[in-house]
């Protein structure tokens, strides 16, 4: 569980509701209104940005101890969101109201710290994203992608779909299937029913 000093971590846990997540669960969607700030404890979760077709992307995860700058951003300026918070793997998690979220940043000065440092984290994050669409291929982006998921379940050996895998590179599941029969034939990965191996160093 994250921890804050005393005061905060008190005032966090009083102000917040505990929920158990499935992997699945859509926190938020893209065009709805931000409520409550996620403060994950355990598991993971992902955020997608959607283009006017339905086509995703994946922007970053969200590991235990962070929380989902966006979602804040959006709440405290009464905005909708612009993007899908998505569980990834089996969450617990603390729903915070925004109004606390807001406030606590003039209130608790580690609480400001923390947001500011989960912005500049996203904003590096998100030119990473930039720049692998911009200048690398696609078998490259979807070596990186595996990487960062082996690193979220803490496995070489994880649950995925090509069409997840298709959705968060923004292609189509054909194309992934046919980079990952490559790259199983060149040994990088063992594939199984819904299920990636994968044979390199993360």
């Amino acid at each position: 569980m994250i921890q804050f000093g005393p005061a905060l971590q008190s005032a966090l846990e009083e102000n917040s509701q505990r929920k158990q997540l499935p992997a699945g669960t859509v926190l938020m969607s893209s065009n709805s209104y931000v409520r409550s700030l996620p403060v994950l404890l355990s598991g993971s979760m992902r955020v997608m940005r959607q283009d006017e077709d339905g086509r995703e992307i994946l922007l970053y995860y969200i590991k235990p101890g962070e929380s989902c700058i966006m979602s804040f951003l959006a709440g405290i300026h009464e905005d909708t969101s612009k993007v899908r918070l998505e569980v990834e793997e089996d969450a617990d998690v603390l729903m915070l109201p925004i109004t606390k979220a807001s406030e606590w940043v003039k209130s608790y000065p580690e609480w400001a710290d923390f947001i500011f440092k989960l912005y500049h984290q996203r904003f590096e994050e998100l030119l990473t994203v930039i720049n692998e669409v911009a200048f690398q291929k696609l078998d490259d982006r979807i070596v990186e992608l595996l990487k960062k998921k082996a690193a979220v379940f803490n496995s070489h050996e994880f649950q995925v779909t090509h069409q997840q895998l298709a959705e968060e590179l923004g292609t189509t599941r054909e194309v992934i299937s046919r980079l990952l029969k490559q790259m199983e034939k060149k040994e990088m990965i063992t594939l199984s029913r819904n299920k990636i191996t994968l044979n390199f160093p993360v």
